[in-house]
């Protein structure tokens, strides 16, 4: 059992946990079911986790891009043990869930990581990467500020976008075949 604190004021990490679970699992332990039962938030010791800043990614659905550049594009992170680590996170298989500062919803808590998760690693965003804001809470912010930011799923949404694009071609191709054989 791996132990960490979570400090609820500090923005910019992002933890990657290792998801021993076979396929056909991984959603009902990563989705908060409708009873409120939460095996992802159990099995890290989480007081408190946001469902909609959590990041599951099956490693085989980003196709030929190495999970660290996925974490470099999605998550800006950044930094010499980031560097280090990328042999270590491209050799991972699976799947993996990927928690940014934002999944503990500014609270400060410890954490009790048991399996099937294993943590990877907590990495720093990159300088410059720009801060993800909470929502604003100003009665003078209300109008096209209060709505969630588009960007909020972009990481399951661009791996989406590449499976859809990989589909897209494959489907290509088969046309071309049939319509050249015709």
């Amino acid at each position: 059992m791996t132990k960490m604190h979570i400090n609820g004021s500090v923005d910019g990490e992002v933890r990657l946990f290792h998801l021993d679970l076979p396929p056909e699992a991984v959603e009902r332990f990563t989705v908060q079911a409708g009873t409120g039962e939460f095996p992802l938030q159990y099995a890290l010791g989480a007081r408190k986790l946001r469902p909609s800043r959590i990041d599951v990614v099956s490693i085989r659905d980003l196709g030929e891009m190495p999970l660290s550049t996925y974490l470099t594009e999605a998550y800006q992170v950044g930094g010499e043990d980031f560097r280090q680590m990328k042999p270590r996170i491209d050799a991972l298989k699976g799947h993996v869930v990927v928690l940014p500062s934002a999944a503990f919803d500014h609270t400060s808590q410890d954490l009790a990581i048991s399996t099937p998760l294993r943590w990877i690693g907590t990495f720093k965003e990159a300088e410059g990467a720009g801060a993800r804001a909470g929502k604003l809470r100003s009665a003078a912010a209300r109008g096209s500020m209060d709505r969630p930011a588009a960007t909020e799923d972009a990481p399951r949404s661009r791996a989406l976008t590449y499976a859809l694009l990989g589909l897209g071609v494959l489907v290509l191709i088969v046309l071309f075949a049939f319509f050249r054989a015709a």
